[in-house]
Formats: C-alpha cells, sequence, structure tokens
C-alpha cells in the first residue's frame, strides 16, 4: 500500500507552501511486514529541514530524534521481538486487525497504546486482510539508534 504524503513549509517570501507531495512505496522489511516512513527529525526539539527525511538511513528509531512510519502486518506475518531506546505510540489498526501480545485489536476498536517496557510487542495478523498501523518513536535522552 502507497501512502501520500504531504509536507507543508514556507516558501522564500515566508508564505506557507507544500514542499512535499508524493506517494510513499513501502519497503519489505521481513515477511510479511512492511514499513512505510513518513517524516522524521534529527533532534529534538525538533527542527524545521529543507531535507526530506526519506533520504536518511532510518532504522526502527533514531537517536536524539523521532521517527513518523507506517506499518502493514501481511496475513501470516512473522512476528519478532525488539527494543529500542524510544518512547513509541501506536496508533491501533486503520485497517484489519492484530493480536498484540494475546490480545487481539481491530480498526472497528481503533485507538492507542504505548508499550512502557520499551520494546515493541509481538504483534500478529491472524486475520485475511493486511493490518495497517501508524508508529511514532520519539528517542530517549542518551539512547542509540536501532536498525532493523
Amino acid at each position: 500500500m502507497k501512502a501520500r504524503r504531504v509536507v507543508t513549509g514556507f516558501n522564500k517570501e515566508g508564505k506557507s507552501c507544500i514542499k512535499w507531495d508524493n506517494e510513499i512505496a513501502p519497503i519489505n522489511l521481513r515477511p510479511g511486514f512492511d514499513n512505510t516512513p513518513l517524516w522524521a527529525t534529527k533532534k529534538l526539539p525538533a527542527e524545521t529541514t529543507e531535507e526530506d527525511p526519506n533520504t536518511w538511513d532510518l532504522g526502527t528509531s533514531l537517536a536524539g530524534g523521532s521517527v513518523f512510519r507506517l506499518g502493514t502486518y501481511a496475513p501470516g506475518n512473522v512476528a519478532r521481538w525488539h527494543r529500542t531506546d524510544s518512547v513509541d505510540y501506536a496508533i491501533c489498526p486503520f485497517r484489519g486487525a492484530v493480536d498484540a501480545n494475546g490480545r487481539r485489536r481491530s480498526s472497528s476498536e481503533a485507538g492507542r497504546y504505548r508499550d512502557p517496557a520499551r520494546h515493541q510487542p509481538q504483534l500478529v495478523n491472524r486475520g485475511t486482510v493486511p493490518c495497517v498501523m501508524a508508529f511514532i518513536l520519539i528517542a530517549t535522552e542518551g539512547g542509540k539508534t536501532t536498525g532493523w
């Protein structure tokens, strides 16, 4: 699933404008999981940039910054545990359903959760349609960039 990303900013005259309006293709990272990177910041507090963060080497989290992405879980995806040096916010399914540590979450009960253990739960799609979720990862003080 491609995602449309619209990024606003300011032109040379200081008026608001659209800086980027493009489709972002998903990146397959492992069997049954695609990552669609939407935005990132290199430091916190965040600063505006003239660079497209999708040209950066983005892993799971970014030391000193933040990462915003969509994750698409195919039916029967391969789950995995991982740990990040970040506070992670997950917006539960926009579409489909996923089991998170044995608890079913579906788009009919969309909401959000944060994993306080500083690692992502095992997310497994036991359904028949892809599950799409949004993730915002905000670096913790002194944390390191983590890869896939």
